[in-house]
């Protein structure tokens, strides 16, 4: 149990707290057995500010990040059109030498997964060597059969990945899902560490820490290895479905930040198989889109017929090889909850190596097996249907009340196909400020990759906190918030100028 004495306010001197991890791995202190020696200093720091001065200037944080518009939308709530992301300012830091095991882990998964969708739209030789059933792919909603025997730049499907890992209660790292659609949040990754340099600059001194402000630059770079042949530079847009989108905060941060062109549909036309951007000046070619809408509005040619937030005749000019899709069209088979399940076999089958992020233990409920324990164990194991996203849909069955495990079970009875379940996991912790105290809260930590010809994982990625107390649901939607992440240089001390 890791455990510190907490001073609330040091102007009170009598009012003591017990910071108290329980059986949940601290990720600031580690644990009794393996204490985090290298974040010793830190805690040290943070004992010796005034909480009460930190809780104002995490108010000011706030305040700020609402006068820059860094928002996000919850469609669900009437009251509340933009919000921002709950900040905390107590940062998540990890040593060099878990970061160099998540990194590698990261690269490993999205190789393996860029080789399975090869393999699924080409020659399927997983699925005819029996490793994979047939029909949990091809009849997946995220198949698309426009992407038959199309060869991608590079073999590149998934270009910008973000893992969603986790920490158990023994310091192992676990792989909880896999996002290779259009993965989002890394704007809130650099919008934290500048928001922390600019108003907690003593958090930060003496510390040696991977920047994070050149992720727009990485992007661009590695977009531009996977263009089509041109006889000068790629023009790459970021194509948005607009401002109502709930992440369109980041739409516009990450067109900034890669410096290019931000577009809707309604921008860009397709002529002779070749896509075009209307500009002032007359048609501009296009050869990459960062596309930041689902498959099904891309091209109402192909799919919805009634999107108007696509390009008509968009994916014959990509399998004309005239533009680069990213992420590609049909990567949704890599990310569903069901195939997740199957990854350490993926790996296994196409790179002949273990797995160097295992996945938490699930079953797959369209297996009798699999349902039948299921069922019988619904107060302890989370259900998850495989098809949705942001938390909605989950039943915390250790959590949950009597009414609602007898509606999970309904549904899963109904429809065993779309549903996963997975052992509740005792995630980790890190301390937070939760009012004028600093309180223990679940956390896990969304890297982000972007693959060219080769990938580059941004070091750290988006730490989510969910803030309720006892929640384990980090989700935006759900009322989680978000951390600062730091990867340590090295041992973490800063010389000369690092930082």
């Amino acid at each position: 149990m890791a455990t510190v004495t907490v001073l609330r306010n040091p102007g009170m001197a009598a009012t003591l707290d017990e910071y108290d991890a329980g059986s949940s791995y601290c990720e600031l202190l580690g644990s009794p057995d393996n204490p985090n020696q290298e974040l010793t200093k830190l805690w040290h720091r943070l004992q010796q500010m005034e909480l009460t001065d930190l809780a104002a200037r995490a108010k000011d944080a706030e305040r700020e990040l609402f006068m820059l518009g860094i928002t996000f939308t919850v469609y669900s709530d009437r009251n509340a059109i933009d919000r921002i992301l709950p900040f905390d300012v107590i940062p998540r830091v990890i040593p060099s030498k878990d970061w160099a095991l998540i990194e590698a882990g990261i690269k490993q998964r999205v190789k393996a997964l860029n080789l399975f969708i090869w393999d699924t739209y080409h020659d399927r030789h997983i699925f005819k060597d029996g490793t994979l059933p047939t029909d949990l792919v091809f009849g997946n909603v995220n198949f698309r059969k426009e992407m038959v025997d199309y060869d991608p730049p590079g073999g590149t499907y998934i270009h910008v990945a973000g893992t969603d890992i986790i920490r158990d209660e023994n310091g192992r790292f676990l792989v909880l899902e896999d996002n290779s659609r259009t993965p989002s949040g890394v704007s809130y990754v650099v919008e934290n560490r500048h928001l922390i340099q600019r108003a907690f600059p003593d958090l930060m001194e003496g510390f040696a820490i991977e920047p994070v402000s050149d992720y727009g630059l990485q992007l661009a770079n590695k977009l531009g290895e996977v263009a089509p042949p041109v006889l000068s530079d790629a023009q790459i847009v970021l194509l948005s479905p607009g401002v109502f989108n709930s992440a369109y905060f980041e739409h516009i941060f990450l067109a900034r930040e890669m410096g290019v062109p931000l577009v809707e549909g309604r921008d860009l036309f397709v002529e002779n198989d070749r896509v075009f951007m209307k500009t002032v000046a007359g048609p501009t070619p296009v050869h990459v889109i960062y596309r930041r809408l689902n498959d099904d509005f891309l091209d109402p040619e192909c799919f919805n017929k009634e999107s108007m937030l696509g390009v008509p005749g968009l994916m014959r000019a990509v399998r004309a090889g005239n533009v680069t899709l990213a992420n590609a069209v049909g990567t949704g088979i890599a990310d569903d909850k069901a195939v997740y399940a199957y990854v350490p076999r993926i790996i296994r089958y196409y790179l002949d190596e273990e797995p160097i992020l295992p996945n938490v233990e699930t079953y797959i409920c369209r297996e009798p097996r699999a349902l039948a324990y299921t069922l019988d164990n619904l107060d302890k194991l989370v259900v998850k249907p495989v098809g949705e996203s942001g938390g909605y849909g989950i039943c915390v069955g250790p959590k949950a009340t009597k009414a609602e495990i007898d509606e999970c079970r309904d549904r899963l009875k109904k429809d065993p196909s779309n549903y996963i379940a997975q052992p509740m996991i005792n995630l980790s912790v890190c301390p937070t400020l939760v009012g004028d105290a600093v309180e223990p809260r679940h956390v896990d930590l969304r890297p982000f990759a972007v693959t060219g010809r080769e990938t580059w994982v941004m070091p750290g990625g988006l730490t989510r906190v969910a803030l309720p107390k006892g929640s384990i649901v980090v989700n935006s939607s759900q009322g989680g918030g978000t951390k600062d992440t730091w990867v340590l240089k090295g041992d973490g001390i800063a010389r000369g100028n690092g930082r």
